[in-house]
């Protein structure tokens, strides 16, 4: 059993390129339940129910690199991870998230034809709440990079399309017991994980705008002191946005879920509320 491992999504305009000289926060709440346990496509019928609440903070700021856009954030947070279900017997895991650090910068920006193309590096530390006693954890307790490009171009004068492809790479975990099933500590690994994700960004007017995104995961197999566990991640899903652009700053809405998934926890329901305010 192992946490659920996602795509680094991106929410609609992401890909557009900043003006620079700004400082932003963004204050984020994101809910997920996950309700079923699959192996190898087939749904192991222990009926879990694992949730997720989470309050995440966000501080970023935009600048030129010679004369391109960039931008740069770090993002930590902290909330709660409840059992339930056939998995009621298991402790919940509360605390701090990880924390992440994060660049992009923009080859390409032309704000005339809105055609933009960034790319984005992260990284992931190991701040997150945990305990080798416990299965199931908030935090991970080992480094990860991810590497992203986007890139969006109109369709029509009032709908967008965006596209992005990441890889993320997993550092070990030497501290791995009860969520690797093991009374001591294992070493556990984890193979690169691949993100796809696409869709169409339809703006409605100054101040609202709507978007929907398809996700297709794949990769990301484990192994237990070097012991493969034949548990590739391949999951699709999806997510819709509304944005609300304020004279107080941005709002959004956000929900989607796992369409299908291959190994490890199928999410029945993501729901995230962000608010951004640029200064």
């Amino acid at each position: 059993m192992t946490s659920p491992v996602l795509a680094i999504d991106l929410q609609p305009n992401d890909i557009v390129a900043p003006a620079p000289g700004r400082t932003a926060i963004t204050i984020s709440y994101v809910n997920t339940q996950n309700t079923n346990f699959y192996l190898n496509s087939v749904p192991t019928g222990s009926s879990p129910n694992l949730e997720t609440n989470v309050a995440l903070i966000r501080l970023g700021h935009t600048y030129t690199i010679g004369s391109l856009p960039a931008v740069s954030y770090i993002q930590t947070g902290a909330g709660g991870l409840s059992p339930d279900g056939s998995l009621s017997p298991y402790p919940a895991s509360q605390g701090m998230t990880d924390t992440t650090i994060a660049t992009a910068i923009w080859p390409y920006a032309n704000h005339t034809t809105r055609t933009y193309f960034g790319v984005a590096a992260y990284l992931s530390l190991p701040t997150g709440e945990y305990s080798n006693t416990k299965p199931l954890n908030l935090g991970s307790n080992r480094y990860s990079q991810a590497l992203q490009v986007g890139y969006q171009q109109p369709i029509t004068k009032s709908i967008d399309g965006a596209f992005a492809f990441d890889t993320v790479w997993y550092g070990a975990n030497s501290q791995c017991a009860a969520t690797c099933s093991s009374v001591s500590n294992l070493q556990l690994t984890q193979k690169p994980l691949y993100s796809t994700q696409i869709g169409p960004i339809y703006r409605i007017n100054q101040t609202f705008t709507v978007a929907a995104t398809y996700v297709y995961v794949t990769g990301g197999e484990t192994a237990f002191n070097g012991v493969e566990r034949n548990n590739t991640v391949v999951t699709q899903r999806y997510f819709v946005s509304g944005v609300a652009h304020t004279s107080i700053g941005r709002f959004m809405l956000q929900y989607g879920n796992d369409l299908a998934t291959m190994n490890g926890f199928m999410e029945s329901r993501r729901l995230a509320l962000r608010y951004t305010k640029a200064f």
